[in-house]
C-alpha cells in the first residue's frame, strides 16, 4: 500500500476485499441504494414499535454480510439473544431459584446503537476507511441500527461486548448472575443483600449511559424476590423455568377444544405475556408456535 493510500484509506481490508467476500461486483456494490419500508407493530407492554424493513436488494446484501462477515465473530457469553444455542429459555434458566431478580429495559435499543460505535468496531476488526464507510451505509439508518435489518441483532451483540463484559465482571465480584437478551438486562443474586442490589442498580445506569443508552424509567425496573413471581422473558424462574400458570391453564383449554373439535373462541395471549387479550380465534400456526415454545422449555429449561 502506498503512503497516500495509507493516509487516506487507513490500514485494513478495502472495498475490493469486501466485494469479494460478499460475492458481488464492486460496481454493483457501489450502486446499491439503501431503502427501507417503515411500519409499526404493537408491543406486548403497550404502545408500538417502529420497524424498518429493508427492500429486497438491500436485505439480500445484509444477509450476506451476516453470513459471510459476522457469523464467526465473538459476542460475549452473557449475550443470550440472537446467538446460536441460546434462547429466551437459556436466558431465563440462568436466573432460576435466585433470592432476588432485577430486570432493566434499555430504551430505543437498536436506534441507540450508534454509527460511531459501529465505525470503531468495523475498523477494529480489520476494515479500512472506505470499506467501513460502505458497511455503515449498508447496515445503519439515520445514525443507528435499523430494527428490521437482518444484520442489526448480531451487530448489537458484537458492538456491546464491552457493556456485557463490564456488567458481567461486576456481577462476578458481587456473586451475582448477569445476562442480556437484546434490550432486556437481567441480574440475579442468590442472597438478598439490599446494599448489593442498590449498588448494582446504580452501576448498571452508569455503564449503559457510558455506552450511549438510556434505561426506561423506574416503572420499567423490576425487583423480584422469592415471595414474588420472578419472570424473565415472560418465563417464571422461581423454581424451574416454565410459562406462567395462567398461560398454562389457557393452553390446556385451547388443546382441549382443539381435540374435541370446538372453536377456540377464547381470550388469547400475546406470546410470553401473562395478560389475556381478546382475539377471535387461534390459528393452527399460532397453536404450533405455542407447542414449539413448550417443547423448547421442556428441552432446555431443566439443564444446568
Amino acid at each position: 500500500m502506498g503512503l497516500l493510500s495509507w493516509l487516506f484509506e487507513g490500514r485494513g481490508f478495502g472495498l475490493e476485499e469486501l466485494a469479494r467476500r460478499l460475492g458481488v461486483d464492486r460496481e454493483k456494490l457501489a450502486r446499491v441504494e439503501p431503502r427501507y419500508h417503515e411500519f409499526t407493530v404493537p408491543k406486548r407492554s403497550g404502545g408500538t414499535r417502529r420497524i424498518l424493513a429493508p427492500d429486497a436488494e438491500l436485505k439480500s446484501l445484509q444477509r450476506r454480510i451476516l453470513r459471510r462477515l459476522l457469523t464467526r465473530l465473538r459476542a460475549h457469553p452473557a449475550a443470550m439473544g440472537f446467538e446460536r444455542g441460546r434462547s429466551i429459555v437459556t436466558n431465563a434458566r440462568a436466573h432460576r431459584q435466585q433470592a432476588v431478580v432485577l430486570r432493566f429495559d434499555l430504551k430505543d435499543f437498536f436506534p441507540s446503537t450508534g454509527a460511531r460505535r459501529l465505525k470503531k468496531y468495523f475498523r477494529r476488526i480489520g476494515w479500512n476507511r472506505p470499506a467501513t464507510k460502505w458497511l455503515l451505509r449498508l447496515c445503519t439508518h439515520r445514525g443507528g441500527l435499523p430494527q428490521g435489518a437482518p444484520t442489526s441483532p448480531r451487530l448489537s451483540n458484537l458492538v456491546n461486548y464491552r457493556l456485557d463484559a463490564r456488567l458481567a465482571g461486576m456481577a462476578r465480584k458481587l456473586d451475582a448472575v448477569y445476562t442480556r437478551y437484546a434490550d432486556d438486562i437481567t441480574i440475579s443474586f442468590n442472597r438478598d443483600d439490599p446494599e448489593k442490589t442498590h449498588y448494582f442498580q446504580r452501576f448498571v445506569r452508569r455503564v449503559v449511559e457510558a455506552e450511549g443508552y438510556r434505561l426506561h424509567g423506574r416503572k420499567k425496573l423490576s425487583v423480584r424476590r422469592r415471595h414474588h413471581r420472578q419472570v424473565v422473558n415472560g418465563l417464571v424462574v422461581n423454581d424451574r423455568v416454565n410459562l406462567p400458570r395462567p398461560v398454562r391453564r389457557w393452553l390446556r383449554a385451547v388443546e382441549h377444544r382443539t381435540r374435541t373439535n370446538q372453536p377456540t373462541m377464547l381470550s388469547s395471549y400475546e406470546p410470553l405475556s401473562p395478560t389475556p387479550r381478546k382475539q377471535p380465534t387461534l390459528t393452527p400456526t399460532q397453536l404450533e408456535g405455542w407447542r414449539a415454545l413448550q417443547a423448547m422449555i421442556a428441552q432446555q429449561g431443566r439443564k444446568k
